[in-house]
């Protein structure tokens, strides 16, 4: 959590929106424990993490659209063990990733 609040804000201090992405339910295996957060800037920019590769720049694009509608999401993602196995991965399983757009409330 500690990773995303000074990337928050120094985003918000150059004026750019944010949206935090936040791992909500994990069925079988993840790489990221539920709770797992990743902000993302409007202009692609990210830090933190709610799982790893094409998951994350899917999210980012996720969160590219919750910015331009204002309207959160709920995201599931998920691979089979079969295909985790074949593009390198020791094991599948589901992650729902709820994205939102952050407006500077309460800390992440």
């Amino acid at each position: 959590m500690r990773e995303v609040i000074h990337p928050i804000q120094r985003w918000q201090a150059q004026g750019k929106q944010v949206a935090l992405a936040t791992v909500v339910k994990v069925y079988g295996s993840a790489p990221r424990p539920l709770g797992a957060k990743m902000a993302i800037s409007e202009a692609g920019e990210m830090a933190g993490s709610v799982s790893g590769g094409c998951v994350e720049a899917a999210v980012i694009q996720e969160a590219l659209e919750v910015l331009r509608t204002g309207q959160p999401r709920l995201v599931p993602f998920g691979i089979s063990d079969q295909d985790a196995w074949e593009v390198g991965l020791a094991c599948g399983g589901t992650i729902e990733v709820f994205v939102e757009p952050w407006n500077g409330g309460e800390g992440p």
